[in-house]
């Protein structure tokens, strides 16, 4: 039976204890860099940019009453840096057409 999850407030005594932003990006291409389908990567991608930009990481420890606890981690609220870095990724706005110059996908979590 699942039991919940609870948020990690201290990375101190997990496995991503002393992670910099580096370590971060390359435990989300461990994790999800091999599931199929363009919109995957591309969510991987999106994520990666979003943690090297300042976006931090946030912990869960999931339980179940018949098994380990799992930890889970997911980006929290997009930093102003990266929010900055997307704008600047799409390009010139053009008023007139309401668009910008380039699209920004932020693909399709796993």
């Amino acid at each position: 039976m699942y039991l919940g999850e609870e948020k990690v407030s201290s990375l101190e005594g997990t496995p991503f204890e002393g992670f910099t932003p580096s370590d971060w990006a390359l435990t989300y291409i461990m994790s999800y860099g091999g599931i199929d389908g363009d919109h995957h990567k591309t969510w991987v991608l999106d994520q990666i940019a979003r943690i090297l930009k300042g976006t931090s990481v946030e912990v869960t420890l999931a339980k179940w009453d018949n098994h380990e606890p799992e930890y889970r981690f997911t980006t929290g609220k997009p930093s102003k840096e990266y929010l900055a870095w997307v704008k600047e990724v799409k390009g010139e706005y053009d008023k007139e057409n309401d668009e910008y110059e380039y699209g920004y996908d932020e693909g399709i979590a796993p």
